[in-house]
């Protein structure tokens, strides 16, 4: 199932690139998400985050009340005006549910734009598509979280 999520921050494309790979960013947005538990770790221009979250309800019972989401972005390397792409890669520990995504971040809207742009697969004969289909706003959820924590780190950049 393809998914797709926009969000536009107020600030350059270098700014934006510095938030999204900071350890302290991470960990708010770990927060932000409400995970039960959590680890996040920056190497290079390397993200990972592991999240232990309470099950959607639609998913809890073929997964338990809680699930692991093991999130890696891998980004390339920045043009002369701060854009840069990269590959997101996301799965459900012990699930077969896997997002494979390309992450684009460019000069635009308020500032910078980050789109955000893949397939979810969820590998169960027969209900797969039904799963997407209730998993895909958890996803997007996600991203939407990115966006509320990344306006407020601005906004608290700017006031420092």
């Amino acid at each position: 199932m393809q998914i797709s999520s926009h969000l536009e921050f107020d600030a350059a494309p270098v700014d934006v690139y510095a938030m999204l790979t900071n350890q302290k960013f991470l960990d708010e947005v770990c927060v932000a998400s409400e995970s039960l538990s959590y680890n996040a770790s920056v190497e290079g221009s390397v993200t990972k985050t592991s999240r232990t979250l309470p099950a959607p309800e639609s998913a809890a019972r073929f997964t338990g009340p809680t699930v692991t989401v093991n999130e890696e972005v891998a980004w390339g390397n920045g043009s002369a005006d701060g854009s840069r792409v990269g590959a997101i890669t996301m799965n459900v520990l012990g699930q077969p549910v896997g997002f494979k995504a390309t992450v684009r971040l460019e000069p635009g809207g308020r500032g910078s734009v980050v789109d955000i742009a893949g397939e979810l697969k969820v590998a169960i004969p027969l209900l797969g598509r039904k799963l997407e289909e209730a998993t895909a706003p958890a996803v997007i959820a996600g991203y939407r979280t990115q966006q509320e924590v990344g306006d407020r780190w601005l906004a608290g950049q700017r006031a420092d």
